[in-house]
């Protein structure tokens, strides 16, 4: 049997003749640059979000530089966020000119640990980035409350957890800005780039509208310093047609996780530890992600039985080339550390059918039982 980490050929079949349609409209329509299907989506993910705007831009790293720079933040500050993420977040960061601080995880959610944010607050200090990592939310009330004490934006990095809840919360809500990317593989995914920022910030807003167009109000007066990062129409088209589906599918890929799960603490409960939802928490399960032990014979064995996994991340940023500069060394964050050495995200999309999922974990008992 062969499993793929993301089957989106099954959706697309779902949807085909909807997104034919639909961007057969934009190409009668000729308006290819933000046009009346990205307001749609603007407005429609703000909704979503709890948030007032939305701000559709070219991917999701962008998403998060223009964020950063909308809400002043740049050369000469630092902005605290997670080691344990995608480059996108610290490069975002360094490309708006600020310094990036690494801090440590909660090792049982992989998302950034509030108390280490705390520690790391300096009188440089002007914002925090929390990843929601895999699908699940971070701390936010917690985080909001050290933001707010020590008057420091917050932009919550949402690429892979679109959807996410905690306390009755969902992205968007508790922090200065969101980000979203809309990359194929993500739980709303487009066929391309695509990338937004809500926030109930209005100033936020219209300075990332500036910004994502080269700093340009009225168009050829530029005051600011920006960039080409538009969402695309047809990009835009094709997240309309899929937008209303969101929580159908994410429900489905809580019902796969917790299929997971449950297999998984029945017969290696004391080998691999399974995903830990915290309390309040909806988890998307944008990955679903085990901490193993022999992880890296684990994952060649199943790729020998025909299943797809990943590592997400098998260095943290901390620990990353590029950010040698910073100081830091093998060691200093050991959560992080030891996750990059654990961590194997299985197959998950909503259309996984459960023989697949039974091959899976049939092929993980067996290398353990051996």
């Amino acid at each position: 049997m062969k499993i793929k980490m993301l089957d989106l050929n099954q959706q697309y079949l779902s949807l085909k003749e909807d997104l034919i349609e639909k961007l057969n409209e934009v190409m009668m329509s000729t308006n290819f640059i933000l046009g009346s299907n990205v307001k749609k989506l603007e407005d429609d993910v703000a909704k979503y979000s709890k948030a007032r705007y939305g701000v559709g831009v070219g991917n999701g790293s962008d998403a998060i530089h223009i964020a950063l720079q909308a809400a002043g933040v740049g050369e000469g500050d630092e902005v605290i966020t997670s080691s344990f993420t995608f480059f996108a977040t610290g490069g975002a960061i360094a490309r708006a000119n600020a310094t990036p601080v690494f801090v440590d995880i909660d090792p049982d959610t992989f998302n950034i640990d509030p108390q280490k944010i705390e520690e790391a607050i300096t009188n440089k200090t002007k914002a925090i980035i929390p990843v929601h990592l895999y699908g699940q939310m971070a701390d936010m009330e917690v985080i909001k409350e050290i933001a707010e004490k020590h008057n420091l934006v917050v932009i919550e990095d949402a690429a892979q957890a679109i959807g996410a809840k905690r306390n009755g919360k969902t992205v968007g809500e508790l922090g200065t800005a969101a980000t979203y990317s809309f990359f194929p593989t993500k739980n709303l995914g487009a066929y391309g780039d695509g990338g937004m920022i809500v926030t109930d910030n209005e100033e936020v807003a219209e300075n990332a509208r500036v910004i994502r167009v080269h700093g340009s109000k009225p168009k050829y007066h530029h005051h600011v310093l920006g960039y080409n990062s538009r969402l695309d129409e047809l990009q835009a088209a094709i997240l309309n047609v899929k937008f209303p589906h969101l929580e159908k599918w994410s429900a489905a890929r809580r019902e796969r996780a917790n299929y997971y799960t449950q297999h998984f603490n029945d017969m290696l409960k004391d080998i691999v530890t399974t995903p830990i939802e915290k309390e309040g928490n909806y988890h998307v399960y944008h990955q679903y992600t085990l901490r193993v032990p022999d992880r890296d014979a684990l994952q060649a064995y199943l790729k020998e039985q025909g299943i797809a996994t990943m590592i997400y991340y098998p260095i943290p940023l901390h620990m990353q080339p590029v950010f040698s500069d910073l100081g830091y060394s093998d060691g200093d964050l050991p959560h992080a550390e030891k996750a990059a050495k654990e961590v194997l995200s299985l197959p998950m999309y909503p259309e996984l059918e459960k023989e697949k999922q039974d091959y899976v974990i049939e092929k993980i008992v067996n290398f353990y039982k051996k």
